[in-house]
């Protein structure tokens, strides 16, 4: 998986590759063909810092020597950094030395405690248990600052919102009338701001929602993401997750107190050749969906556009796994994790989407199928719309009876987002609906513009080596390509 993120200087393309398989937030070195049980073991995953001499990484650097050095500017790695430590800035000597040490983070101790019930970690930290060390993206993120690679594998932009968003912080930051929002909010949501999405939901779901009832708003998606699993799961429950996936989902599942219950996507290559290294496209086999539903299914995740493989759910697997909804029982709900939803750079069959009326081009809310609206909680953020992921506002939409609850937890997390940047993202979403920048509306030049930096990591990846999905052949979305370097 190579992000489209980073702008890529024409004479530089550096990229960090294991024989790519990114799983659980890693990048393993395995085949496909491990189980699955196998790429969930961190220990599988063998990071590049302590591999970065063997020759299962291949390190590809293509420099023009024409650059001038000065013209490189170092940039610090502002991803985010899911561990203890965060070590996305460089440190010298013996302070390395020491957070690089996973042993710093003591979790055989935690461990041992948890076994002879003389624990002293807090039960949120025991059902996390040894899944708090260093992510492959704090050690690539280290790694990017180390060598003189470009670090293409996290996602974040790097250049600014769009003008219309940037102007509307400025004006809710300077707004001195008597309804500054310059402090406490609703904690539910801003009012401006539920009824701006209640607006637009409405639209993509066909239906009227209420904004006072039906919204909520959180600081980021990751929070809308955390307060729907802690409203919905027990211990005992279990929520099935689509392999690979966003290693968010995994931990926060465990700290509900629920169980993940892997289903894996499977990767059709175009040529079944085994000499040859093609593209291809990642499916859902219905029944392997059906075989992990049971009755203890609380929840079923379903990300689409995807992190990391780029698949645009279609109709047909989405009506799978509405079935699937069903057949588990009324127990099960979907969390949809639409964070990509304006960034689909591929759109499907355009008669695919007749029947479904996408408000979205190319991409269909789970929550507008038939009889999916009281089973589904949407979540989704303005980060990757508005290229505005230090904003942190996120979101979530569904029926009452499962927005009520995430709005009772919600005081007990946090009293409420950013007022100002609540009162930005309302005045912004109007804005990105007119014409901008020679396109009908801002969501049109946000594809165009991805589109194009598609095409040119693309060119990079196959002139150096790699096969990557067919775009005229297979939907795309999210700014992820999967690359491939071996058949296997």
């Amino acid at each position: 998986m190579i992000s489209l993120l980073n702008n890529i200087h024409p004479a530089f393309l550096g990229l960090l590759v294991q024989s790519p398989l990114l799983c659980n937030g890693f990048i393993s070195s395995k085949p496909l063909s491990l189980p699955t049980s196998e790429l969930r073991n961190p220990k599988s995953a063998t990071l590049f810092a302590s591999s970065i001499q063997k020759d299962s990484i291949t390190t590809l650097l293509a420099l023009d020597s024409d650059v001038d050095e000065d013209e490189i500017v170092e940039t610090v790695d502002r991803a985010p950094c899911f561990d203890g430590i965060c070590e996305s800035t460089p440190v010298d000597g013996d302070v390395a030395a020491i957070l690089s040490d996973t042993n710093a983070y003591d979790q055989d101790n935690i461990q041992d405690e948890a076994s002879s019930g003389e624990s002293h970690a807090g039960e949120a930290m025991l059902r996390l248990g040894t899944m708090t060390g260093p992510t492959v993206w704090s050690e690539f993120g280290r790694l990017s600052q180390e060598y003189d690679v470009a670090n293409l594998g996290q996602g974040f932009p790097d250049w600014l919102p769009p003008d219309f968003a940037v102007e509307a912080l400025v004006s809710a930051t300077i707004d001195s009338t008597k309804q500054s929002p310059h402090q406490y909010t609703r904690t539910a949501g801003h009012p401006n701001l539920v009824k701006q999405l209640a607006r637009r939901y409405s639209k993509h779901m066909h239906r009227t929602i209420d904004p006072m009832n039906e919204v909520s708003v959180t600081v980021g998606a990751s929070q809308a993401l955390y307060l729907s699993l802690q409203t919905l799961v027990k211990p005992g429950d279990e929520v099935i997750l689509f392999e690979p996936f966003f290693d968010l989902y995994q931990n926060q599942i465990k700290l509900a107190g629920g169980t993940p219950v892997y289903v894996p996507l499977t990767f059709v290559p175009y040529s079944e050749d085994n000499e040859e290294v093609t593209g291809g496209e990642w499916i859902l086999e219905p029944e392997k969906l059906e075989q992990a539903i049971s009755p203890k299914t609380r929840a079923i995740i379903l990300n689409s556009p995807h992190n990391p493989t780029g698949k645009v759910f279609n109709v047909s697997e989405m009506q799978h796994i509405a079935d699937s909804v069903i057949a588990a029982g009324p127990q099960c709900v979907v969390i949809s994790d639409e964070v990509y939803k304006y960034i689909v750079h591929s759109s499907p069959p355009k008669d695919e989407l007749l029947g479904v009326g996408s408000s979205c081009p190319g991409h269909v809310h789970f929550a507008s199928l038939p009889g999916m609206w009281d089973r589904t909680i949407t979540v989704s953020s303005a980060g990757k719309t508005f290229s505005a992921t230090g904003w942190q506002v996120g979101w979530c939409i569904g029926p009452s009876n499962l927005i009520s609850p995430i709005h009772q937890l919600l005081p007990y997390v946090q009293f409420c987002a950013s007022t100002v940047i609540q009162e930005a993202l309302a005045r912004t979403l109007p804005k990105a609906d007119e014409p901008y920048e020679g396109y009908d509306s801002y969501y049109e030049y946000l594809n165009s513009k991805y589109r194009r930096k598609r095409d040119l990591l693309g060119k990079g990846l196959k002139e150096a080596g790699f096969a990557i999905p067919d775009y005229d052949r297979t939907p795309g979305g999210g700014f992820f390509i999967f690359a491939r370097i071996t058949p296997e």
